[in-house]
């Protein structure tokens, strides 16, 4: 009898939105890009159809900001088995980028090894390492900010931001609450918009109907804050939206919504 825990429904929800050649994406799995006392951690890439041998094309990180320790205990497999995540590679791919998920333990530490990994050998993954993006969801997005405001992001060319905890801003606690609750990491802590780059790209969608305790409030704080010194956001609201629409809502709304999200994408990272 195996002690692993039954799956949680929600990593078998698939994303609502499909797109031609989704189906002959290639994937490379388990690439190891970090050794640790515990074991190796690894990668799954998944590639545009038409990947040649030479080929070198932008790359999408989709960032995970809970240990997967945590994650798998608790909805019963890791981040990037789970069917949203699988979803999310090939509609990238199939957009002609290479999308990377990944395991983790030290959720900071682990996706700045990635991202160096990744660097160290771009053309090996035939993966432009001067063209990547992120792509974060709800609780990940902290850990994303974070890379965002690091001194040394200039190979992140944007970010798409989905129904995601911000920051804490105006005297605000509701992402730092959210972290205590969820257990992910709230690695942009103390930052504020002023710490982002002034020319990078964002993404942000929003869900009119999120449930979330504090998240659009800190979502709307975050875009006040933007607007105020300029920066190139492009905010899409989906009025009638609930929380992780992408694979709880089944409407042209959504796949629309979603379609922006890669041509965003695609817009800023294909060659």
């Amino acid at each position: 009898m195996s002690d692993k825990p039954q799956r949680h429904e929600i990593t078998g929800k698939k994303v609502v939105y499909r797109l031609p050649g989704v189906d002959a994406v290639a994937t490379r799995s388990d690439v190891e890009y970090r050794v640790t006392d515990a074991g190796g951690l690894t990668m799954d890439l998944y590639c545009p159809p038409d990947a040649t041998g030479g080929s070198r094309f932008g790359a999408v990180v989709v960032v995970l900001g809970f240990s997967d320790v945590g994650y798998e205990a608790f909805v019963g497999c890791k981040f990037k088995e789970a069917e949203f995540c699988i979803g999310w590679g090939r509609l990238i791919a199939a957009s002609g980028l290479v999308a990377i998920t990944y395991t983790n333990r030290e959720p900071v530490a682990d996706l700045h090894a990635l991202l160096h990994f990744v660097r160290q050998n771009a053309a090996l993954l035939s993966i432009d390492q001067n063209r990547m993006g992120l792509l974060a969801f709800s609780g990940n997005v902290p850990l994303a900010l974070s890379v965002l405001m690091q001194d040394d992001q200039e190979q992140v060319k944007c970010a798409v931001l989905q129904n995601g905890y911000m920051l804490d801003l105006d005297g605000a606690t509701g992402v730092a609450d959210a972290a205590s609750q969820w257990k992910f990491v709230n690695a942009s802590s103390g930052k504020s918009v002023d710490d982002l780059p002034q020319d990078l790209p964002l993404f942000i969608a929003r869900a009119g109907q999120d449930a979330m305790p504090g998240l659009n409030d800190a979502l709307d704080r975050f875009m006040a804050h933007a607007l105020t010194r300029n920066l190139p956001v492009t905010l899409v609201n989906h009025r009638t939206g609930p929380h992780a629409f992408d694979i709880l809502d089944d409407s042209e709304t959504s796949r629309e919504i979603i379609r922006q999200m890669l041509a965003f994408m695609r817009f800023h990272l294909f060659r």
